[in-house]
């Protein structure tokens, strides 16, 4: 392995090998961290401005002083850290559905995000979100069928590139319609997505839900020397 590249985690999963790397990266002059599903990259410690506007966009939307809130996708926890910044959010459940994830947090390899573990206010649960997102049970095990304020999600790629075929049922009308059991009226559902709003999925959102906006976020790429985007999609239930 070269040098600059260490492993720090790695297990075989019925979806793929997921492993956590730490490397050196040239181009920026600092160390980064990835994590990697087979060949796939998920995501990077380089890029987090749109994961980070999820949490933002997502709770700017959301009314009240005492948030309950969802966040689909642990990660590299980015999303998670940015929502308990907002001293409204009362509590922060994550659903995410490897342990391997949830085990690097609550070992605190991930330097940027190493403080979550202490917050008082997260928990951290291993589940499928899409499968509490469309069930009865819905996303706090010990509380079935709670509603929530906020629910924040990163997961896929995007609507369209998916990690696992199955979640495509979610991204429908009935899918998103089934979410809605679990946020109460006037609740916030936000969505990141690494692709270019997507008017046909933008059309999906309004056949469920109001005030529906797809905001694109830019950020500066040192591999290009340009700019690139993700979307981020927010949208209100009635």
């Amino acid at each position: 392995m070269n040098k600059r590249i260490e492993e720090l985690g790695w297990r075989r999963t019925p979806k793929g090998e997921i492993s956590l790397r730490r490397r050196f990266d040239p181009v920026v002059g600092a160390v980064v961290y990835e994590v990697k599903l087979d060949d796939e990259f998920l995501m990077s410690s380089l890029f987090t401005v749109a994961e980070i506007e999820l949490a933002r966009l997502g709770l700017a939307r959301a009314e009240g002083e005492e948030l309950d809130v969802v966040v689909g996708g642990l990660g590299l926890g980015y999303t998670a850290q940015a929502a308990l910044e907002h001293s409204r959010v009362r509590e922060l459940v994550v659903v995410e559905y490897s342990e391997d994830v949830i085990d690097w947090h609550e070992r605190q390899l991930l330097p940027d995000t190493r403080q979550l573990v202490g917050d008082e206010r997260l928990r951290l649960t291993q589940n499928d979100f899409f499968a509490a997102a469309t069930g009865p049970a819905g996303f706090d095990p010990e509380r079935p069928g709670r509603v929530f304020d906020v629910i924040l999600l990163d997961i896929d790629h995007s609507p369209r590139h998916l990690l696992d075929s199955p979640h495509a049922d979610f991204y429908t009308h009935e899918g998103l319609t089934a979410l809605t059991a679990h946020l109460r009226p006037g609740g916030v559902f936000a969505l990141w997505s690494d692709d270019p709003p997507d008017q046909e999925f933008t059309e999906i959102l309004e056949g469920v839900f109001e005030d529906v906006t797809a905001e694109r976020i830019w950020f500066d790429n040192p591999y290009t020397g340009g700019q690139s985007s993700n979307t981020v999609y927010v949208a209100t239930r009635p």
